[in-house]
């Protein structure tokens, strides 16, 4: 799996089914559609009130009361007492309106989902910037890709930061392959002292390790999830950034390197991008106040944990972001618990070890992870829009 866990209980089969199950609970509000009288017996107000206005819409002969789904209402009598609403009024369309309306409203309040709002953080933008990263086609380093997709995200990073540094180096594999890398800094008020840091890889993993096609392992991964949701997340708040700079200051960091080899443990020509960052900062004494790795997090089904390193290495930080998200109302995307069962080996790990307060954001619980299936499709606009929401009021 990628970034190698703790345990081997986290790989990608077993995602996928504690995804089918997630999706099973999260889909299981539809059952309270043949419970809604017994809503309004629990709840008497004022959903007894919404329940009665419903079924007075009927007569006690539009319903079959030797069904299963109406039989609370046999408890209940009182609901069907003649109303000016009966036959001599509405139509039978009419009233199936009329209790429609009052379903959806009794359906969202009894469903765990929120409902749908209005995004504060431009997803379809975000959407738009991760589909131009799949048509340079896999970005491994030293490949043709790799190299259309560094320029493009330096050109987008100099259109709207007010400073981009590239570092360049050549990372020698174990191997002895000699790989061109580059890591690319957008900085936003460059002169404050007090700043923020925001990371994320930009590069795609040159084999599929995951898939279960044996005939599949050696291609590459497309990585819109892993790869490009992070980088189309970080041009979106860069939108934002240039429109309302932050009060303070703001370094967005995009590593290479970080999925090219072998998570471990040992860890052989991975993290490669993030370890040299941590020895090459951008001036002497570099220590952000606090630091975000943003990983995977597009899937459509997202879910994320708080994992384990990072609660270790700074507890503060994963409580602000974790409190932030509750505070927009997305603590059923940020979930308070459990965490992760494993600590996840990713570039959060040698910033820490150089001394910041980094936390890793992540939901690796992703079926298409390290697969060719890791497509455009997986990946959502309302996914973006909620990270993004949350990425960019930590910076407010």
């Amino acid at each position: 799996m990628k970034k190698e866990a703790q345990s081997a209980s986290g790989d990608a089969d077993s995602a996928e089914t504690r995804r089918a199950q997630r999706k099973a609970v999260r889909g299981s509000h539809t059952l309270c559609l043949s419970w809604i009288p017994g809503l309004a017996l629990a709840y008497p107000s004022p959903w007894l009130k919404l329940t009665k206005l419903a079924l007075s819409a009927f007569s006690p002969h539009d319903f079959d009361l030797k069904s299963p789904e109406p039989i609370a209402l046999t408890r209940c009598p009182e609901l069907f007492r003649p109303t000016p609403y009966n036959d001599s009024v509405l139509t039978w369309g009419s009233r199936v309106l009329v209790a429609c309306s009052v379903v959806l409203l009794a359906t969202a309040a009894c469903s765990g989902d929120r409902a749908e709002k209005p995004m504060r953080f431009d997803g379809q933008s975000a959407m738009r910037y991760a589909q131009a990263q799949m048509q340079f086609g896999p970005r491994v380093p030293g490949t043709p890709g790799a190299q259309r997709a560094g320029d493009w995200i330096i050109t987008e990073m100099r259109a709207r930061a007010d400073t981009v540094i590239v570092q360049s180096w050549t990372h020698t594999t174990a191997d002895g392959k000699q790989l061109p890398m580059r890591n690319i800094l957008a900085r936003f008020r460059p002169g404050l002292t007090n700043r923020i840091l925001y990371l994320t890889h930009w590069d795609t993993r040159p084999v599929s390790d995951n898939s279960t096609n044996l005939g599949e392992r050696q291609l590459p991964v497309p990585g819109a999830n892993d790869g490009a949701s992070g980088v189309a997340l970080f041009v979106a708040l860069a939108d934002a950034l240039k429109r309302t700079p932050p009060a303070e200051g703001v370094d967005l960091l995009f590593v290479d390197g970080e999925d090219y080899g072998s998570f471990g443990p040992p860890v052989v020509d991975a993290l490669i991008g993030s370890t040299y960052f941590a020895s090459h900062p951008p001036e002497p004494g570099y220590k952000p106040m606090f630091g975000v790795l943003w990983d995977m997090i597009g899937d459509a089904d997202l879910v994320i944990k708080k994992e384990p390193y990072s609660i270790d290495a700074a507890p503060e930080v994963v409580e602000r972001v974790w409190r932030t998200a509750a505070e927009l109302g997305h603590d059923d995307v940020f979930v308070p618990a459990p965490p992760y069962g494993y600590g996840i080996t990713d570039d959060h790990l040698p910033l820490i070890q150089a001394g910041m307060r980094v936390i890793d954001v992540i939901d690796l619980e992703y079926a298409y992870h390290h697969r060719p299936t890791d497509t455009i499709d997986k990946i959502s606009a309302r996914s973006l829009s909620i990270v993004g929401e949350v990425a960019e009021a930590l910076l407010r």
